[in-house]
């Protein structure tokens, strides 16, 4: 059975201590008011799409150890399918959010999706970093992202040819800065979309820009009120935008709903806690006066979204 979106990236179980007042320095011990257990990395992505409507699925292997079945279950309430192969254990990262920001310890013992992982959903579209975009089947669409050493890493150097032929190619302002050398968000996009046909940079609370070839389109964020955890922000971010892109969306509007639905996302700790149902999210944009289209509503037979 096809899917709509294949996340491809690991998977991790995000532990995190809420409440902190501080980071503990060397030798110290600071209590946070709780600690919350859920699913991270490429499983926000997939939960996100899922909760917005798309049929989605995991192509990374999770552990075979208790956090690997807990990602295993919490996937398969969210009706997120996961491949049957599996690792030895799973990746676990530490987050510490603290002041509108977090810090974060992780292990990984970087288990990798195969393309055959892929290929067993047809995936219509696949959500995966730069370096893995070679596991992608030819058909799919190509939503490309990139983290801080491999943005490093590609600095002005060719990507992929994957990528190069990717729909969007959804990074943040610091890893723009790294692939182009530009501080301007706006320059940075324009020299990305010299490499790929859409760059997308995100700029945290302050929107988001986007640049196919020499046009360049620009949208403020919202003022949802202040971030508690912004742990996933930029997933859920991608995880709206391929919706609304798959439905036929603008690029105006791809980036409006995919900023609303980032920002919507801080307000509580943890990332899959902040991911918006489709409910949820068209009320959200009722009330900052955004046109609520057809894939955020139950009228699904245009939207290019799941049924």
């Amino acid at each position: 059975m096809s899917v709509d979106v294949v996340c491809a990236d690991p998977a991790f179980v995000d532990l995190t201590f809420a409440g902190l007042d501080a980071l503990p320095a060397p030798g110290e011990e600071r209590h946070a008011a709780d600690l919350l257990r859920t699913p991270g990395g490429a499983a926000t992505v997939a939960v996100g799409a899922a909760r917005l409507g798309l049929t989605a699925a995991l192509a990374s292997p999770l552990g075979d150890d208790p956090e690997g079945r807990f990602v295993r279950d919490a996937l398969a309430a969210e009706g997120v399918q996961v491949t049957p192969r599996t690792a030895a254990r799973q990746a676990v990262t530490a987050v510490l959010p603290i002041d509108g920001e977090r810090a974060m310890v992780t292990f990984d013992p970087e288990n990798e999706a195969a393309r055959e992982d892929v290929e067993r959903f047809a995936p219509r579209a696949a959500v995966v970093s730069v370096p893995r975009a070679g596991i992608v089947p030819d058909g799919a669409r190509l939503y490309a992202t990139i983290g801080d050493a491999d943005a490093r890493a590609y600095a002005g150097e060719p990507l992929p040819h994957e990528v190069e032929q990717a729909r969007a190619l959804i990074v943040n302002a610091r890893e723009a800065r790294l692939l182009t050398g530009f501080d301007d968000p706006e320059r940075a996009a324009l020299a990305l979309a010299e490499r790929v046909p859409r760059a997308v940079v995100t700029l945290g609370p302050g929107g988001a820009v986007t640049a196919a070839g020499t046009e360049l389109e620009r949208v403020a964020g919202f003022a949802v009120g202040d971030p508690v955890d912004t742990t996933g922000a930029g997933d859920l971010f991608t995880a709206a935008y391929v919706c609304s892109d798959l439905s036929g969306g603008t690029p105006e509007e791809c980036l409006r709903w995919a900023c609303l639905a980032a920002g919507l996302s801080v307000r509580v700790p943890t990332a899959v806690a902040g991911a918006q149902s489709k409910e949820q999210l068209a009320a959200a944009g009722i009330q900052h006066g955004l046109a609520v289209p057809g894939w955020l509503t139950h009228e699904e037979e245009d939207t290019g979204c799941s049924e």
